[in-house]
């Protein structure tokens, strides 16, 4: 849930939000420098590989032969070799930092879309769809549109250079494996759709796992007060392995592609090991294949598995495309759906009338009758406006209240403009903090960011402290909730000083702060608004 004290989040300023979000699109041209970059490095890389085998081929056939062999060219091979691994490595680094950028990226511009959601929309999205949003999602999407794409790339790129090389020394040779490039197509296509099914499932299982933990961390107490920790360890287990089952059925089909690769790569390296074999012995005169020097035959031997590697990277990022594809469309579904419409709130109208200028207004009613959504629309967070600020502005009071970090005195003090040292002590100590056993150092108590190292009785009271410095109309979402009799009765002793000056408006249970309240709107009732006697 929101609240109208947090600061916006990221550079971005909060405003309704414009347009789909296309994450493909997104990530694409996040990605497009880098994978500029990526591709060139990788096609350096190609040919320094396609060079090295050259200059290992002929200095082994001269070898081989009893030859002589130069040292230009022993030279050259070591030099070609070291130079093909740093441009590996490079690939490597320029790959992971791209894909990283790209991540962070769609992490940011995500956190922009939440930020810019309604409080009643963002409450109605599933915890674990976020948390796999935020977690997941954007590195699936990342490897989807720079390795994947580099590999589609060099699936086109790598076996045309190797084929131009093996054309140097034998047309006939580069026409046997190019035969076999339409064979390892049509497997890509036959696996395509089952492996992205696969993956739509793993992503599906995935997020269920990751809501059900997340629901059962909330409520840990319950389940160990109700002694059902086995139960649920049990359903958490039963979503482990559906996900796990789902993964390795991804796993499975992305390695029967790869072998299908290795097959055919390990097939034409054969034939071709086969042919000029019968060409130098003299048992078969094939054109292409005889009457070649040993150090172009090792040439055409070495440069083979040079033609297949790209297709063998592929197959490796191939799950790469039906994962990152599922998590786009994830991403797109949940960042563009429907705001949810809001519950009429018939009160709502009525109230903007008799609010008056000061006192103290309780709105009451079960859970789920609308308390909450009426002090959200008042305070400007849901369509309705904000009647209560009046132009004076909104002091918003509850367990989600925003804490920054630093000091306790610097989160009473927050956005309450210049207030001297003895204010924040009154204030402060009004409402107990000051004698709490948990925040031994008082006002210079350290703070963890968002108020981390806080449990939800010492936000409230601190929000509770820091509107009686502000000097605005309070808004109180259960103020009394989460705190011990004591501590309750001076939370109802401050809200109702406060009232006497400005208004203070609260949704509550608590009957007795419901009881000191001038205004009382109950929602059980038809909505009906008494005004104390």
């Amino acid at each position: 849930m929101k609240s109208p004290a947090a600061p916006a989040q990221g550079p971005y300023p909060a405003a309704p939000a414009s347009g789909p979000f296309e994450t493909l699109a997104t990530a694409r041209c996040q990605a497009k420098g880098g994978l500029r970059l990526l591709l060139g490095l990788q096609i350096a890389r190609a040919a320094l590989r396609l060079s090295f085998a050259g200059t290992a081929a002929m200095a082994m056939g001269r070898l081989v032969m009893g030859e002589t062999v130069d040292p230009w060219l022993v030279a050259a091979t070591i030099a070609l070799l070291s130079l093909a691994c740093l441009a590996g490595l490079a690939v490597d680094s320029a790959q992971a930092s791209t894909e990283t950028a790209v991540s962070m990226g769609l992490r940011e511009r995500a956190g922009k879309r939440l930020n810019e959601m309604p409080a009643r929309q963002l409450q109605s999205l599933s915890i674990g769809s976020v948390i796999v949003l935020m977690q997941r999602h954007p590195e699936a999407v990342a490897a989807l549109v720079v390795g994947h794409r580099a590999a589609s790339a060099m699936m086109a790129a790598g076996p045309l250079l190797a084929s131009a090389t093996l054309f140097l020394v034998s047309w006939q040779a580069a026409l046997l494996v190019i035969c076999l490039t339409p064979v390892m197509i049509l497997f890509f296509a036959l696996v395509g759709d089952a492996i992205r099914q696969r993956a739509d499932a793993q992503e599906r299982a995935f997020g269920r796992l990751a809501g059900q933990f997340a629901d059962r961390i909330r409520t840990l107490p319950t389940i160990l007060a109700n002694h059902a920790a086995a139960s649920e360890e049990a359903k958490l287990a039963r979503r482990l392995e559906a996900y796990a089952g789902n993964t390795m059925g991804v796993l499975r089909i992305a390695f029967v592609n790869a072998g299908i690769i290795d097959f055919f790569a390990s097939l034409s390296i054969a034939i071709l090991a086969v042919f000029l074999g019968l060409g130098h012995l003299k048992l078969a005169m094939i054109p292409g294949f005889s009457n070649l020097e040993l150090g172009q035959s090792l040439f055409i031997l070495m440069i083979a598995p040079e033609y297949f590697a790209p297709f063998r990277r592929f197959s490796e990022q191939y799950h790469a495309k039906a994962e990152g594809l599922a998590a786009a469309a994830a991403l797109d579904r949940l960042l563009n759906a429907e705001p949810v419409p809001p519950n009429a709130l018939p009160v709502l109208d009525r109230l903007r009338v008799v609010l008056p200028q000061t006192g103290l207004v309780a709105v009451v009613g079960p859970s789920g009758s609308g308390k909450s959504t009426l002090l959200h629309r008042l305070a400007g967070l849901e369509p309705g406006g904000a009647p209560a600020a009046d132009g004076h502005g909104i002091a918003w009071v509850s367990t989600d209240s925003y804490v920054p970090e630093g000091t306790l005195g610097e989160a009473i003090g927050w956005n309450a403009g210049a207030v001297a040292g003895d204010q924040l002590e009154d204030a402060a100590r009004a409402i107990g903090l000051l004698d709490d056993a948990l925040l031994p150092g008082g006002l210079e108590t350290r703070l963890d960011k968002g108020g981390a190292n806080l449990s939800g009785g010492q936000r409230l009271r601190i929000a509770v402290a820091r509107a009686m410095l502000s000097g605005r109309r309070v808004l109180a979402d259960e103020p009394t909730a989460k705190l011990d009799s004591d501590t309750a009765q001076a939370v109802r002793d401050v809200l109702t000083a406060l009232s006497r000056t400005r208004l203070v408006l609260v949704a509550t249970h608590d009957r007795d702060l419901a009881a000191a309240a001038d205004l009382v709107v109950d929602l059980t009732r038809n909505d009906a608004i008494e005004v104390a006697a």
